[in-house]
């Protein structure tokens, strides 16, 4: 079991287009034993501390292997939102672990 925890950044003003990039994409991982454990739209006050820009939205995610992962990554149909993606999402930033 392989966990990726997710930050995502996205562009002032496409929050609508960020929304609907993940309404389409995120049921995909469940195609490819894949789980969202947590997905957080964190507030300001929510951070103690911070040295660098504030994350929109964290996910944590979970899949039974790297394959399962790489397979999601490339599926066909994930694919075809490249350009929501693109107009709305500025970064991310994944930390993949394990779980001990």
């Amino acid at each position: 079991m392989i966990y990726l925890t997710v930050l995502l950044f996205i562009k002032e003003g496409k929050e609508r287009v960020f929304n609907e990039y993940e309404s389409l994409v995120l049921p995909i991982i469940n195609n490819y034993n894949g789980k969202l454990i947590y997905r957080i739209r964190p507030t300001q006050d929510s951070f103690i501390n911070s040295e660098e820009a504030l994350p929109y939205e964290i996910h944590f995610i979970s899949f039974n292997t790297n394959e399962d992962f790489r397979n999601f990554v490339n599926d066909d149909k994930r694919k075809h939102f490249v350009d929501l993606k693109e107009d709305s999402i500025k970064s991310t930033f994944i930390i993949k672990g394990e779980k001990l």
